[in-house]
C-alpha cells in the first residue's frame, strides 16, 4: 500500500482537482509552490491511516502531548484536533457535532471534542476512514477538556489512555515540577511495550528528539520569514503548512518537508515576492484560526492591503522548542512541553504577544474570541485593553467558534471589521 496503493490513489485524486478550475487571486502573489507538495505529504498520512490497524499500533494524541515518546515504538499516530479543524475547513462541523449533542453532549462544549465523538459515533469523517486505537495518549498542558474527552473515548473503546499531568506555571517552572513529570513519562515506557509489543530503544528515542527539535526549529525559520515586508506567505498559509509540525513531529518527513518551504520562502524574500500584492499593513492573529472562514478571511484582508504576519496559534510550536535536547531527553520534554502558552501564566503571554507585535512590526491585532477553547479565550479582553495601553495597537475582537459555524455571525463579524478597517487608516 505505502509503495504502489497511496500514490496511485493520490495521483487519482489530483487528477480530479485540475478538472475544477482554479480560483482567480487577484491580491496575492504567486502561490506556495509547497502546497502540492504539502497536500501529498498529508493525503498519504491518511490514507496509510486507513491500513494502519493491524499492521501497527495506533495511538491517537492530543496536540500538545510529548508524541516523541510513542516514536520509538512505532506508533501511527493520529491526531484528533487536527482532523477536526480538517472537518472544520470542510464545512462539516454542525453536522458531526449534531450527532455528539444528539447523545447528549452539550453545544457548549469544544467543538474538536465533539466532532471526535461525532465521528466515533458515527463513523463520518472526509478522510473515508480512521483506524480505531490500540491506545489514547493526551496532557493537559492545553487545557482539561482533553482530558475528559478522552475518557469517553477510552471508556467506549476499552482501550488505555495514558495522561501526561502538567503543572499549571503561575510564576515559574520548579524543579520539583520537572521531576513529577519525568517520572510520569518513565513510568510510561512498561505501557507503551505492553500495547506495542516493543521494547523501548533509548538511542532511537534521542535519534527522533534530534528530528522533533530540528523540525520545530525549521517551523520556527519559516514563520520567522514573515518578519520582512513584503511577507513571503500569510498567517493563514501558515496555518495550512502547520499541519506537519502537529501531525508527523519526529519523523523524517515533517524535517524535509520544512526545509524545502524554508528554501522556497527564502527565495520568494530575495526576489522581493511577498504573499499579499499590495502589503501596506502587518497584523497579528491571537487563537486558533476559525477554519470554515479561512479562505473567506484570507480574501477580505488581503483585499484591504492587509497581511497577517504572525500568530499566538503558529508560534506555540516553535516557541518553547530550544529546551528539546536529546542528551537530556525526559527532562528536556517535560521542560518542553509544560511551558507552552496555554499552560503559562497571562503575564507570559502579554509579553509573548508584545515580543512579536514588536518583532514582526504589527499595525494592527484581530483576537478570535473562541467559544470551544475557553483557556485560550479568557483574559482576552485585559490582554486587548494592556496591548493599547502599552503599545497602542489597534485591535478587534471577533467572538467565532473554531469549526462550528452555528456561533458565528456574519454581519456581526464584518460591523466589527469595518470599524477596525477604520481604525487602522486613522
Amino acid at each position: 500500500m505505502k509503495e504502489i496503493g497511496a500514490p496511485a490513489l493520490m495521483r487519482a485524486a489530483g487528477r480530479r482537482r485540475k478538472k475544477g478550475r482554479s480560483r482567480p487571486r487577484p491580491f496575492f502573489g504567486p502561490p506556495l509552490k509547497c502546497a502540492s507538495r504539502l497536500k501529498e505529504i498529508m493525503t498519504r498520512h491518511y490514507l496509510l491511516a486507513r491500513y494502519a490497524q493491524g499492521a501497527r499500533p495506533v495511538a491517537w494524541v492530543t496536540s500538545g502531548a510529548p508524541v516523541e515518546l510513542l516514536r520509538p515504538f512505532d506508533f501511527y499516530t493520529i491526531y484528533p484536533e487536527n482532523h477536526g479543524a480538517l472537518c472544520g475547513a470542510q464545512r462539516m462541523g454542525p453536522d458531526l457535532c449534531s450527532v455528539a449533542e444528539e447523545h447528549g453532549y452539550h453545544q457548549d462544549l469544544c467543538s474538536y471534542a465533539r466532532i471526535d465523538i461525532g465521528h466515533s459515533l458515527s463513523g463520518k469523517t472526509p478522510v473515508g476512514r480512521l483506524p480505531r486505537p490500540d491506545l489514547l495518549f493526551a496532557s493537559n498542558n492545553i487545557c482539561q477538556t482533553v482530558v475528559y474527552w478522552y475518557r469517553v473515548l477510552a471508556h467506549r473503546l476499552k482501550i488505555p489512555l495514558l495522561l501526561f499531568d502538567t503543572p499549571y506555571n503561575f510564576q515559574e517552572i520548579t524543579n520539583g515540577d520537572v521531576s513529577y513529570m519525568v517520572r510520569q513519562l518513565e513510568e510510561m515506557i512498561p505501557v507503551l511495550e505492553e500495547v506495542s509489543g516493543k521494547p523501548f530503544n533509548s538511542r532511537r528515542f534521542e535519534e527522533i528528539i534530534g528530528l522533533a527539535r530540528d523540525s520545530s526549529l525549521a517551523w520556527g525559520q519559516v514563520l520567522a520569514t514573515m518578519k520582512t515586508q513584503p511577507a513571503p506567505m500569510t498567517i493563514f498559509d501558515a496555518f495550512i503548512h502547520l499541519a506537519p509540525i502537529v501531525s508527523l513531529r519526529g519523523l523524517p518527513v515533517a524535517l524535509d518537508y520544512y526545509q524545502t518551504l524554508l528554501a522556497e520562502l527564502e527565495d520568494r524574500i530575495d526576489r522581493g515576492i511577498g504573499a499579499v500584492k499590495n502589503e501596506r499593513k502587518r497584523l497579528m492573529w491571537d487563537n486558533i484560526a476559525i477554519w470554515y472562514k479561512v479562505r473567506d478571511f484570507s480574501n477580505l484582508f488581503a483585499e484591504q492591503g492587509m497581511n497577517f504576519v504572525t500568530a499566538t496559534y503558529t508560534n506555540a510550536w516553535a516557541e518553547t522548542i530550544t529546551h528539546l535536547d536529546s542528551d537530556s531527553p525526559f527532562e528536556s520534554l517535560s521542560r518542553t512541553y509544560s511551558l507552552v502558552v496555554l499552560n503559562n501564566n497571562l503575564d507570559h503571554r502579554l509579553g509573548l504577544m508584545e515580543r512579536l507585535i514588536r518583532e514582526y512590526r504589527v499595525d494592527g491585532l484581530v483576537i478570535h474570541s473562541a467559544r470551544s477553547c475557553k483557556p485560550y479565550s479568557v483574559g482576552q479582553y485585559d490582554l486587548k485593553r494592556l496591548l493599547m495601553d502599552r503599545l497602542g495597537i489597534p485591535s478587534v475582537i471577533i467572538d467565532a467558534d473554531i469549526t462550528d459555524f452555528r456561533a458565528y455571525s456574519e454581519e456581526q463579524t464584518r460591523t466589527r471589521l469595518e470599524a477596525f478597517f477604520e481604525g487602522l487608516e486613522d
